[in-house]
């Protein structure tokens, strides 16, 4: 079986077995996955098809959009349209909200152009959830919805227009946090928001730039507890007592370029559910 997924076409070799009370048989995976295994695409794929055809203007539209984020064509307009025929309802309300916060997760996707001479472009991405809910091992994200940004307009008006289309959601009562990387069209949250979103760094690459400067530095262990205590008022004073102390000139240039990130916004290594709480 050859199925079109994110990741390009898979080829899958499964079992089936006989079921005893039926006679018919199954695949034991295709029924933990809930998957029905004939339709030539994966669930995720079909999921995300059927979220832009319902927001998207027309099916091709959808389908050209699946297919500039994923650098491939992976489902035609005409397969999203009678997918779409077979669904028997579909939640067009918008979605209510449980809390008065939501949670939105930011970057950027660089997509490289096959055809000669057009360059790539980033793509402008958000992942909004109403939280996480923790089973065993696995932790899965309550009501997450994707924002790919489109337009002229400013990536944070297009995106608190989806929020308002999407979700119950009113600008004046809910609140907003917001975890991303330092580019500038992100951090810009900041000004557009004002009191009512949090921006968080991204704590994941603020961990890694550190392990890669002071993985052997005397200092190292008390950077990485301010970092997990969200002090960042003594990881910056780690940061900056450490100038002069490694060992290259490349890595003393990315340590000062590091400081001069987090110095502009501190508050963001802080602790958003001491902000909620307030």
């Amino acid at each position: 079986l050859k199925i079109d997924s994110l990741f390009g076409e898979i080829e899958l070799k499964r079992s089936y077995y006989r079921d005893r009370e039926t006679g018919k048989y199954v695949s034991l995976l295709d029924q933990y996955l809930q998957f029905e295994g004939i339709k030539g695409f994966s669930p995720l794929v079909e999921e995300a098809a059927i979220e832009l055809a319902v927001t998207s203007p027309s099916y091709r539209k959808a389908s050209n959009t699946l297919e500039t984020l994923l650098g491939y064509r992976v489902i035609s307009h005409e397969a999203i349209r009678q997918h779409l025929l077979e669904v028997e309802a579909m939640q067009k309300e918008r979605q209510p909200l449980t809390h008065p916060v939501l949670f939105i997760e930011v970057d950027g996707l660089y997509l490289k152009r096959q055809e000669k001479r057009i360059k790539g472009r980033e793509e402008k991405i958000a992942a909004v959830h109403q939280g996480w809910e923790v089973n065993g091992k696995r932790v899965s994200l309550k009501e997450k919805r994707h924002y790919v940004h489109r337009g002229k307009e400013p990536f944070w008006e297009g995106l608190e227009t989806f929020l308002m289309e999407t979700f119950d959601y009113d600008p004046a009562g809910h609140r907003l946090v917001i975890n991303g990387d330092g580019a500038t069209w992100i951090t810009s949250c900041r000004d557009y928001f004002q009191g009512r979103a949090f921006f968080t760094i991204d704590r994941f690459h603020v961990a890694r730039d550190i392990r890669r400067l002071f993985r052997d530095h005397r200092r190292y262990r008390a950077m990485q507890k301010a970092l997990a205590k969200y002090d960042g008022e003594t990881l910056l004073i780690e940061l900056n007592s450490a100038v002069g102390t490694l060992e290259t000139e490349a890595k003393e240039e990315r340590l000062e370029a590091l400081i001069h990130q987090l110095e502009q916004y501190p508050e963001a290594l802080g602790d958003y559910r001491e902000w909620l709480k307030d």
